[in-house]
């Protein structure tokens, strides 16, 4: 019989079933219960987190004035932590070889249909040279598990390729990687070959679930997996990113589940995850999103985020191209920090567009605007599009990068960073119309830096970028 405990090293003990059930009758009992929703609200404006039996009180309330205030909480907390900021990245698929049998991804091994390709090192060339064309800096690796198609030397390789093209002014600046769970030993390889963040989806933390859904291949092993970043930890990887597959499970489970596990992080660590991602099952090749009958509204989405925010105020969140424009629009500004734009989910397919016979894809895509039009929209919408990765770069990651943030001081860092790293993006890679618009927002933004010093570096430094120079940071 497993306990909850919160810093044990053991899946079921850390993500322990009985502690969820128990959670979830919890809440399900408090959810009118107007005096402790207003005593979390309270505690939650203390801006320091909440517990995850907290916080699923919150998203089970159906209190709508109490929903109100928990809404305008998410957007106040997402302003005092991240400001206006929202980060831009795009995914690059190296491989969908896969020996696992996941039963939502078209990847799985059963699969005999989908074109399984593999970039070859030149591929990766001609793929980050598009992408550097586009104006992206970031980037995160995925690939399929498979010991013999993409071992962790090939990942490797990919990644020390990627980081040696320089293109006119364009550069990839941080690689995150989402490969399968690994040993502590390939966590270190990765660490020592410059990765940023190290992302690993839990898809389902309801083991029993987890079991059916991955029936063949090593991804079965579900305390192999949810115990992936304590290995990753152990390497030296101090930024992690988690995320549950919604849909799969119900998501009330879920998200107990993506609490519990930063809990955990926080408890062993002394430092939680850096990113959390929400994403929703989605068709491919061979998956009907309709199989899962799990599946959340728009309504369920935008509450989960805007919990999530107010539970882990200082942790960045990611909505990707798996949800269309409007969808992205609303969540915005209850939580998300990080969006991907002009993303292709096959393997390879940014220098030349894949033809419909050889499809690859690992999910469709909703949002399938380029990169200047979603900095475009971003903009209009009144947010900074923000390509910089200073911290990585200035070692400012793990416990260093949430002091930063939870002293309040990504003001006078983040704020001229994000201004500087568009101002690239419009001088390099603009249309017309998203320069007028930023340069717009660049000259309004700038009065919003509180620290003198900093704001009158950053005016230099960005007109040292008109006239040639690149790569400046706070």
């Amino acid at each position: 019989m497993y306990t909850y405990n919160p810093a044990s090293l053991k899946a079921e003990e850390f993500i322990n079933h009985e502690e969820i059930v128990e959670t979830l009758k919890y809440a399900e009992e408090n959810k009118h219960n107007a005096e402790l929703i207003d005593s979390i609200l309270e505690k939650a404006k203390l801006r320091k987190g909440l517990s995850h039996r907290e916080a699923e009180v919150l998203l089970d309330c159906d209190i709508p004035e109490k929903n109100e205030e928990i809404y305008k909480l998410a957007e106040q907390i997402k302003k005092d932590f991240y400001g206006n900021r929202i980060v831009m990245f795009a995914p690059l698929y190296l491989s969908n070889y896969c020996v696992n049998g996941c039963l939502y991804c078209p990847y799985h091994a059963k699969n005999k249909h989908i074109c399984r390709k593999k970039l070859t090192q030149d591929e990766v060339r001609a793929e980050v040279i598009a992408l550097q064309d586009m104006g992206h800096k970031r980037l995160a690796i995925e690939a399929g598990e498979d010991p013999v198609n993409n071992p962790i030397e090939y990942i490797l390789e990919c990644i020390d390729t990627i980081y040696s093209i320089k293109h006119k002014n364009g550069s990839i600046r941080r690689v995150n990687v989402n490969i399968a769970a690994t040993t502590v030993e390939n966590y270190r390889k990765l660490k020592e070959a410059g990765i940023g963040t190290y992302i690993l989806f839990q898809e389902t933390y309801h083991k029993e679930s987890y079991e059916r859904l991955h029936p063949t291949g090593p991804k079965h092993d579900y305390a192999y997996h949810t115990e992936a970043m304590d290995r990753a930890m152990e390497g030296g990887i101090d930024d992690v990113g988690i995320g549950a597959l919604f849909g799969l499970e119900l998501y009330r489970y879920e998200f107990a589940g993506l609490l519990m596990h930063a809990e955990h992080l926080e408890a062993v660590h002394g430092v939680g995850p850096h990113t959390i991602s929400v994403p929703r099952v989605r068709r491919a090749d061979d998956i009907d999103p309709d199989e899962f009958d799990n599946g959340i509204s728009d309504d369920q989405f935008a509450k989960i985020v805007a919990c999530l925010r107010i539970a882990v105020p200082y942790t960045g969140m990611i909505v990707s191209t798996r949800e269309s424009q409007k969808s992205r629009e609303r969540v915005l500004h209850l939580g998300i920090s990080q969006i991907s734009g002009g993303s292709k989910t096959s393997v390879g397919g940014y220098a030349e567009p894949e033809p419909e016979e050889e499809n690859s894809a690992q999910f469709d895509v909703s949002d399938n605007r380029s990169l200047d039009e979603v900095v475009n929209w971003l903009m209009r919408l009144g947010y900074i599009p923000s390509f910089c990765t200073a911290c990585y770069r200035e070692g400012r990651t793990g416990d260093r990068f949430m002091s930063l943030c939870k002293a309040g001081q990504i003001q006078n860092c983040c704020h001229p960073n994000a201004l500087m790293t568009l101002k690239e993006y419009l001088v390099d890679y603009a249309s017309e119309d998203t320069r007028k618009i930023g340069e717009a927002l660049i000259e309004r933004e700038l009065a919003n830096i509180p620290n003198e010093k900093v704001r009158v570096k950053a005016a230099e430094y960005i007109d040292n970028i008109i006239h040639g120079q690149r790569d400046f940071r706070f």
